[in-house]
């Protein structure tokens, strides 16, 4: 029996997720699996793909971002693809077993005109039998509402880090504005994707009130991705020697399935650099979905037959 949606709590206060930190790892861990196992299959994987369908060239100055222009990397800019080219991405990833097709643009926001492009994408990869899923930057409330009727089951859009921590990392768009976007997404009726980025430079507190501020929306989102910073050359924050310490990545897991106990938890970016053992920590503290395929966006993850291989040791199912 899941928890009653009832319970589900929206007042938490910093203090209470920042005593949930520094719970003993394994009383932690303990009651983190017990909440999991109440809302979901503890021996099952959501798996999503994500492609880029437009890189570089983005006007924001994400201090992390390997396709901000106020950044030095060495990725090209490339144009919005076509939708064929959309299409066999989308195609391969569910023959590879992935159930949500992600498609992500280097954009503050989308145009009109590219959202209608976008839209067409987004029509035929649902006729494939996909969920769909987009990260384009702002919405505004008339686009959300477009998405809807395009028939867009989720879209994404990260708070990053907390509020008092994000103009170290942001200075291009305010904590206010990701926040509008995630209420023109959910007034729309559309299943939001949130989480944030480890390693930022940030501290446990700002951590615990990243997750703060997404458990206290006026709804979880269905979708919480929890990513590692992955150092870009050419980025400020390259070389900037703030490792994740295992441990506190898999307790910032537990924390948000204790929090949000509907939410799917997402391991996204970094898990190159994670062990088998950790991410298996990471599953056990309430991680219930990866991404497939061997990029997300310009960044590297592991190959699909590695994933399934870990799975497969683990003994877990990849949800159809």
């Amino acid at each position: 029996m899941s928890t009653p949606i009832e319970d589900l709590r929206h007042d938490w206060q910093l203090a209470e997720i920042e005593q949930l930190f520094s719970l003993p790892f394994n009383d932690l861990l303990f009651q983190a699996q017990q909440i999991h196992r109440t809302n979901f299959d503890p021996n099952s994987v959501q798996v999503s793909s994500l492609l880029n369908i437009k890189t570089g060239a983005c006007p924001e100055d994400c201090s992390y971002c390997s396709q901000s222009s106020h950044n030095k990397t060495e990725i090209e800019r490339e144009k919005l693809m076509e939708l064929e080219t959309v299409l066999t991405a989308a195609k391969a990833a569910k023959a590879q077993g992935a159930g949500r097709f992600c498609m992500g643009a280097a954009w503050r926001n989308p145009t009109d005109k590219n959202l209608d492009k976008v839209i067409n994408m987004v029509t035929e990869v649902k006729a494939l039998g996909l969920e769909t899923c987009l990260t384009l930057g702002m919405l505004t409330d008339s686009q959300a509402k477009k998405l809807k009727t395009a028939g867009l089951d989720y879209y994404n859009h990260n708070l990053d880090t907390s509020a008092e921590f994000y103009p170290q990392v942001i200075t291009t768009r305010t904590y206010q504005d990701r926040l509008d976007t995630l209420e023109h997404v959910r007034e729309a009726n559309i299943n939001v994707c949130s989480g944030g980025i480890l390693g930022l430079g940030e501290s446990i507190e700002d951590r615990a009130s990243m997750l703060r501020t997404l458990a206290n929306l006026p709804k979880h989102p269905e979708s919480v991705p929890v990513n590692m910073l992955v150092e870009v050359e050419g980025t400020p924050l390259a070389g900037s020697g703030v490792a994740v310490d295992a441990i506190d990545f898999v307790r910032t897991i537990a924390v948000a399935r204790v929090i949000m106990p509907h939410s799917v938890v997402r391991l996204s970016a970094g898990r190159t650099e994670m062990s088998d053992e950790m991410q298996a920590l990471c599953f056990f503290a309430g991680a219930n979905s990866i991404f497939y395929g061997d990029k997300l966006l310009t960044t590297d993850n592991p190959v699909v037959n590695d994933d399934r291989a870990l799975l497969d040791r683990l003994g877990m199912n990849i949800l159809q």
